[in-house]
């Protein structure tokens, strides 16, 4: 009998392949809103797990409170998330989870 038993070694195996392995893949849709209706379908996507880009150039042109009510409901649910929303340009909103982070430049 000896006085030491050999342990059983445990190993862990490590994921080395970053997101770029494709073996997780983020959803993105495209989506339109026409009007604060929309808004209600949006907001079931964000909770779904989807990354939306968000054509509003319809709604900024038929009223533009209309629409800052409805970018403000989709906020409201982004945020309570732990996601983000940005505009691109005036025609364009890019909605995501907390899967995703919007790189913003810093001002000059």
């Amino acid at each position: 009998m000896s006085l030491f038993k050999k342990q059983q070694e445990e190993y862990v195996e490590l994921d080395t392949e970053g997101p770029e392995s494709g073996s997780e893949k983020l959803l993105l849709r495209v989506e339109k809103m026409e009007s604060f209706a929309d808004s209600d379908r949006i907001q079931q996507k964000i909770r779904d797990g989807y990354i939306l880009l968000v054509k509003v150039r319809d709604l900024r042109e038929k009223d533009i409170n209309e629409l800052k009510r409805a970018v403000a409901k989709i906020k409201k649910t982004c945020l309570a998330l732990n996601g983000e929303v940005a505009g691109l340009g005036e025609d364009w909103l890019l909605v995501t989870t907390q899967n995703a982070k919007i790189h913003r430049e810093a001002a000059e």
